[in-house]
């Protein structure tokens, strides 16, 4: 069986493995209990274990090998799913980007943003990261600006920092403002919680209509000057803001 080392040289096999993209660290933590992952042919059977230079890592069998990471950061145009593919054929964010049909970086969207919705996304194939932003425990703020059909009524505003009843529990922003104190039809919301639709149904259990939705800041990222559909690979600050962020190493 393969061991810890007794030196310190090499990666630790779960960050190994959340390199090649296959799951998070903790979750690479599973498959070495579950007997799932060999070293040169070896079954790994202790978290500490190091992959040298020049060994063969194996998940059920499977040889894995640590990426290069990319961070990509694209303002989402409509008519986009976040996904990496679709069964229906439609236009996906990797599609806006430009990334090839076999995806051999394996990129993929952090999270989602409905269809019609607009504004940051983060690309990326850093499983490790992704898993903690999208963990409730770090609650990572999100803006957006939320356009609606009729004028919202300031009690409205109090009520969804209060809290809306939903199908699937009680929901409240964080914080709620108007963009432009003459415009009550344009609101900025932030939220920390990333539920299916979130925005759209608290928006509907107030009896009001999105007319458009763009998320404006996602952690510490913003579209800055990109326009729709444009994209950018991230400074090597901005990562580092990011790992803070999810006290990643």
């Amino acid at each position: 069986m393969a061991t810890e080392s007794s030196d310190r040289e090499g990666m630790r096999i779960n960050k190994y493995i959340a390199h090649a993209g296959v799951c998070s660290r903790r979750d690479a933590d599973d498959l070495v209990e579950q007997g799932r992952v060999h070293i040169d042919g070896e079954r790994v059977d202790q978290h500490g274990t190091r992959v040298r230079e020049g060994q063969t890592v194996t998940v059920d069998g499977e040889e894995v090998y640590p990426l290069e990471f990319e961070y990509l950061l694209l303002n989402k145009p409509k008519d986009t799913i976040s996904t990496t593919d679709d069964p229906k054929d439609r236009r996906t964010v990797l599609d806006a980007i430009g990334v090839p049909e076999d995806n051999p970086s394996g990129l993929f969207p952090v999270g989602r943003l409905d269809r019609n919705t607009t504004g940051v996304l983060l690309v990326s194939n850093d499983g490790d990261l992704a898993h903690r932003l999208m963990h409730p425990r770090y609650e990572i703020p999100k803006i957006y600006y939320v356009r609606l059909q009729d004028d919202v009524k300031p009690h409205q505003l109090d009520q969804l920092k209060r809290g809306v009843e939903l199908s699937d529990g009680a929901a409240a922003a964080d914080q709620v403002a108007y963009l432009d104190p003459q415009r009550k039809t344009d609101i900025a919301l932030e939220l920390h919680e990333g539920r299916n639709r979130q925005i759209r149904r608290m928006m509907e259990a107030l009896g009001h209509t999105i007319v458009q939705l763009e998320r404006a800041k996602y952690a510490t990222l913003t579209t800055g000057r990109l326009q729709r559909g444009e994209w950018r690979r991230l400074e090597p600050e901005e990562v580092r803001e990011l790992y803070q962020r999810v006290d990643l190493q």
